[in-house]
């Protein structure tokens, strides 16, 4: 059958196809990095040290901030 049908005919339904649901394919790998980074969250989290770790800079970037911010309120 593919003998009488001609392979352009083919190519251009494929094309048509691929252009509709190119935005999704964008929305999809947004989907799966996040699933990443989730997985790695859970999984550094798992961990001792990158618990420690995590808490650590979290508190940093904390105390920058409010430096920041007290400085900025004329705290000091």
């Amino acid at each position: 059958m593919n003998a009488i049908m001609a392979k352009f005919d083919i190519d251009a339904t494929e094309q048509q196809h691929s252009q509709s649901w190119e935005g999704f394919s964008e929305l999809d790998q947004a989907i799966r990095d996040n699933r990443l980074m989730e997985y790695r969250i859970k999984k550094s989290w798992a961990d001792p040290w990158g618990r420690k770790l995590t808490i650590t800079v979290l508190l940093v970037i904390a105390a920058g901030f409010a430096y920041l911010a007290g400085a900025s309120a004329g705290l000091w």
